[in-house]
């Protein structure tokens, strides 16, 4: 049994897919009760928010997992299981875990650092809890998560580096415009979100003389620009249609909306002009560039500059990465050493069976022997049973939690503590990879 995790993010999939899959509390407990009806799968928490939907599951078989989650969302939500399939990924066993402990940690967000997203994840294991999906399994990977979200805000500095991306975005702007501040210029911000916001507070600390905004829902944008005047930068707002009627008149254009379809195109561009594109999946097209005088700075090339400098931000989305990586290691070894515990248990049990089954034969065949003879035969088979069984137990547990692929005879060597063999043999009397492939048929 291991957690199975299939969902679609803003990175994944249009806004508008998004919408259509978005759940409330009355809708995830339809379908996480739907989902443990389901013959593969035992366990299900769902986490719903505006950039992503993400059903965790604990499943006894990964295929099967996948078809059962992908058909309960296709029945949930209405939408063709083959429109479904384009657009989700799909995690298991230790990548899914990973993904769940980088998603608590606000660096799976469109604001990288951003901490709402810990608070939706405790959400969806507490509502999942209370109405019963949620078994030992999910329970250890969303206690695991929560952890992982917590100790990366604690210890390090990421709650500052959604700001930073955009701080980094508009330095690069202003290198490539070869300006030193945006005194005289006008910028375009596309969206009226987190980013959209953090980009028109560094546009007016950077001089900007002022700003047309638009967003797909105007009040929004208003409201944005009112903010803005009352830091004392003019703004207007014009509608989202008309955004590109306004390109021959700005400097700069930044985007941060997540669009089902790209904001600004080549045909949009009336000439030079430089473009920040803070949003993902991309808001602006690439070939925009193809354009003489029109460069463009977009989230992955600042993800890149950031890791690459040795910047306070840098150091702490790099820090943040340890953690994860070291929660999802430590995890994913408790959890192994949780599942090989039921084996070893039936393995001393068996043991104790075959002892027990051999001394009543012996008691059988001699019963002339004395109570006392009998007792301490008894006492020395269980101390060489238990002699035998230590050393094997203690490696399964060993082997675990470290997951390494060992082969039989590698096991054998281990679990009994045996010298390791050494094989000398000319390569040409191995068995060839065909050779290989037909035994195991």
């Amino acid at each position: 049994m291991s957690v199975l995790l299939v969902g679609m993010s803003h990175r994944s999939a249009p806004v508008a897919l998004l919408e259509r899959l978005s759940m409330d509390a009355n809708v995830q407990h339809g379908a996480a009760t739907a989902l443990i009806k389901q013959p593969s799968l035992s366990e299900a928490m769902i986490i719903s928010t505006c950039n992503r939907l993400e059903v965790y599951t604990v499943t006894n078989a990964f295929h099967s997992g996948v078809e059962d989650v992908m058909r309960v969302l296709g029945e949930v939500s209405g939408i063709d299981v083959a429109e479904l399939r384009r657009y989700l990924y799909v995690r298991y066993s230790d990548a899914a875990a990973e993904h769940i402990f980088t998603v608590a940690s606000g660096l799976d967000s469109m604001v990288v650092g951003e901490q709402q997203i810990i608070g939706q994840v405790r959400t969806a294991y507490v509502d999942a809890a209370e109405r019963g999906t949620v078994g030992p399994n999910l329970h250890s990977l969303a206690q695991a998560a929560l952890r992982t979200g917590k100790r990366v805000h604690s210890e390090t500095g990421i709650d500052d580096s959604g700001a930073s991306m955009v701080t980094v975005a508009l330095e690069q702007a202003m290198e490539l415009m070869r300006v030193d501040d945006l005194r005289g210029k006008t910028a375009l911000v596309l969206g009226a979100g987190a980013m959209s916001s953090l980009a028109a507070t560094h546009l007016g600390k950077n001089g900007i003389d002022s700003l047309v905004l638009a967003n797909r829902t105007r009040d929004r944008a208003e409201r944005l620009a009112e903010h803005s005047r009352e830091a004392g930068v003019p703004a207007e707002v014009v509608d989202f249609s008309d955004r590109a009627s306004v390109l021959s008149r700005v400097d700069l254009v930044v985007s941060a909306t997540a669009s089902d379809e790209f904001t600004i195109t080549p045909g949009d561009i009336p000439g030079p002009l430089m473009l920040a594109d803070l949003s993902l999946p991309r808001d602006i097209d690439d070939a925009v560039t193809e354009i003489e005088g029109v460069r463009l700075v977009n989230i992955e090339s600042l993800h890149e500059t950031m890791r690459r400098s040795d910047t306070e931000d840098s150091r702490a989305l790099r820090r943040a990465e340890d953690i994860v990586a070291e929660e999802v290691a430590t995890f994913g070894s408790q959890q192994r050493v949780r599942e090989v515990a039921p084996a070893v248990t039936r393995l001393r049990r068996n043991a104790a069976e075959i002892s027990g089954q051999e001394l009543q034969r012996l008691r059988a065949r001699m019963p002339d022997m004395a109570d006392a003879d009998f007792e301490q035969v008894s006492r020395m088979v269980k101390r060489v049973v238990d002699k035998l069984l230590h050393a094997p137990t203690v490696k399964i547990k060993e082997l675990a939690a470290a997951a390494e692929t060992v082969s039989v005879e590698e096991a054998v060597t281990e679990l009994f503590g045996l010298d390791s063999l050494s094989v000398a043999v000319d390569a040409q009397h191995l068995p060839l990879p065909d050779e290989l492939h037909g035994k195991e048929k």
